[in-house]
């Protein structure tokens, strides 16, 4: 999924070094040099958002794979309204109710899509030492800046 976004990215800066590229040879660089030097930037941009997405996934995979003896709580996790700072990096309250009997504590990976569902970046919280019957709280803030109409889903849910 998160491929969509790229392309979306790639293409737009594609487009943005074309249009520099036609515009302003005043140089006397080829436009064909240009060109390529444009699909150069693009691809190197695109390169770098899906590795920011696939560096953010990996680092959340290593924090749950920590989790040892962590049970499925998907179903006692909400997540709040996805709200944007004025630092333009969006955040979601997490919530984790213990339906059990004893102390818990919860592993939540929250993942922030785009509009269009396509993953923009993955995070993992802690919501630590959560007693018998309680909702503890936590707030999962995206990595980097995100733009446009950014949405949350719980990825994963670990109780522990």
């Amino acid at each position: 999924m998160a491929a969509h976004g790229t392309r979306r990215v790639a293409g737009t800066a594609l487009v943005m070094a074309l249009g520099v590229a036609v515009t302003g040879c005043s140089d006397g660089n080829s436009p064909s040099g240009q060109a390529s030097k444009a699909a150069s930037a693009a691809s190197s941009l695109a390169s770098r958002a899906s590795g920011t997405v696939a560096s953010a996934t990996a680092e959340a995979k290593r924090k749950l794979d920590k989790v040892k003896g962590g049970v499925n709580a998907e179903q006692d996790v909400s997540l709040g309204k996805v709200t944007t700072g004025s630092d333009g990096v969006p955040a979601t309250e997490v919530s984790a109710k213990n339906t059990t009997s004893d102390g818990k504590s919860f592993v939540v990976q929250v993942n922030f899509k785009n509009s269009k569902g396509d993953l923009e970046d993955t995070v993992v919280v802690s919501v630590d030492d959560v007693a018998a019957g309680a909702t503890g709280r936590a707030t999962a803030r995206s990595h980097r800046k995100l733009s446009g109409d950014i949405r949350a889903d719980v990825g994963t849910a670990l109780r522990h």
